[in-house]
């Protein structure tokens, strides 16, 4: 029978980490569907204020860090490689190294190690004329959701199946990275939707119209539109909604501010029409998330 996963703490508010132990690890390696590529620990670590780890001998497996915002550094062969929001970068193994959150913005990260017999040419798919490079990505939805189900299928069972299933969507998540101009080459090769959505995350206390975004990006109202719909699946003032509930979240767990605080600064002056939208996108209304999550 299976062993339970191992899980330790490290003190940030709101994270959660797994590592498989050595027994599943073996199971799966002997496993010809999944045991190519495979997940060996995932963590995500939120507002991780002092965070700082360093393996002087490296680590045997691949190292992916998303992350989600703020910042922090990397260093690695004499080099120091700046991580911001909509950023990532694979570490590779058996390679020292050091990385440690922004003291004064400390960023919110995603990560995972992974190794297998494809995990090397993959890694190398990430690299840019050979070189390590930090990759900036959209912010995309589904990402996210994928890896919270990462995570409950591994909370849930051991089973052949389910680490199967896990595998294949943990492939999933690193090659959605890794690939992303490719998969939609004629989206990512929009810049100005990019640049749109970090303009927007700069404002996330004001009011913006869609005039204002499209003069922006040198745009007219309809081509701007159409772009953005494209890249995102999205309206603009949708996606811009959107960021300022993502952001709200962060309110309502790691402050006491109130609904009207909050809807303060984030630039939207009717509450129940906040509550309403966070309702409908978190599914839950604001009052209801912050006793879950301050349990």
């Amino acid at each position: 029978m299976m062993e339970e996963q191992k899980k330790i703490k490290e003190g940030f508010l709101g994270q959660r980490m797994i590592v498989l132990t050595p027994n599943i690890r073996k199971i799966i390696a002997g496993n010809p569907l999944i045991n190519t590529f495979y997940l060996t620990a995932i963590g995500y670590y939120p507002n991780a204020a002092g965070h700082d780890r360093e393996r002087r001998l490296g680590s045997p497996e691949f190292i992916l860090l998303y992350c989600m915002d703020g910042e922090g550094r990397i260093e690695i062969q004499n080099k120091n490689f700046e991580l911001k929001a909509n950023m990532f970068f694979i570490i590779p193994r058996n390679v020292p190294h050091r990385y440690s959150s922004h003291p004064k913005h400390p960023w919110s990260i995603y990560w995972l190690h992974f190794s297998g017999s494809n995990a090397p040419e993959i890694f190398e798919r990430s690299l840019v004329d050979g070189n390590l490079q930090i990759h900036a990505v959209p912010f995309e939805e589904y990402r996210v959701r994928q890896f919270n189900q990462i995570f409950t299928i591994l909370e849930h069972s051991f089973s052949s199946k389910e680490m199967e299933i896990m595998n294949f969507r943990v492939l999933h998540f690193v090659t959605s990275l890794i690939y992303h101009k490719e998969i939609n080459p004629a989206v990512y090769s929009q810049d100005s939707v990019s640049s749109s959505i970090n303009f927007m995350k700069s404002k996330l206390s004001e009011h913006i119209s869609v005039t204002k975004l499209a003069e922006d990006q040198r745009m007219s109202v309809s081509q701007y539109l159409r772009i953005f719909k494209q890249k995102t699946g999205q309206s603009p003032i949708a996606y811009f909604n959107q960021l300022k509930i993502q952001h709200s979240c962060q309110y309502l767990y790691f402050t006491d501010k109130s609904i009207k605080e909050i809807c303060l600064k984030l630039g939207i002056e009717d509450q129940y029409y906040f509550s309403r939208l966070f309702s409908k996108l978190i599914g839950v209304s604001p009052s209801v998330y912050r006793k879950m999550h301050k349990k």
